[in-house]
């Protein structure tokens, strides 16, 4: 089965940027719709960013609009989510997840257990000073 592992959360500064990785085992991550989940202490999980099949549908939470990124390298097997102008409210354990089936094309930021299968460890992302 599929399996993601999520990589590249840290420490950083106010105003600073991290790139986290969301490396793919099992199948091709190509196929799938892969979505960036958050969940800070105490508060539930909520969606961030998420991208279709191939890349060819994507979507990102108006609180990360114009600061969050997401890609795909077919050939990393890696989805990335490229943070910046990270604000402390950016704070908290980031999840990549994938749906039940490939080529759902259903590109939602709602961690609908229903939707989403397959989910990381989740690294853990801290924007203090």
């Amino acid at each position: 089965q599929l399996q993601l592992v999520e990589s590249g959360g840290g420490l950083v500064q106010p105003g600073g940027s991290l790139r986290l990785s969301c490396a793919a085992s099992g199948s091709r991550l190509e196929r799938y719709t892969i979505g960036w989940f958050r969940q800070a202490p105490g508060k539930e999980r909520e969606g961030v960013s998420c991208i279709g099949p191939l890349g060819s549908t994507s979507n990102v939470a108006t609180s990360v609009k114009g600061r969050f990124t997401i890609s795909r390298d077919n050939v990393k097997n890696t989805v990335y989510l490229q943070m910046n102008s990270l604000k402390p409210e950016d704070s908290g354990v980031y999840y990549c997840a994938a749906p039940w089936n490939s080529y759902w094309d259903i590109c939602a930021l709602v961690p609908d257990p229903g939707h989403y299968r397959y989910w990381g460890q989740g690294t853990q992302v801290t924007v203090s000073s």
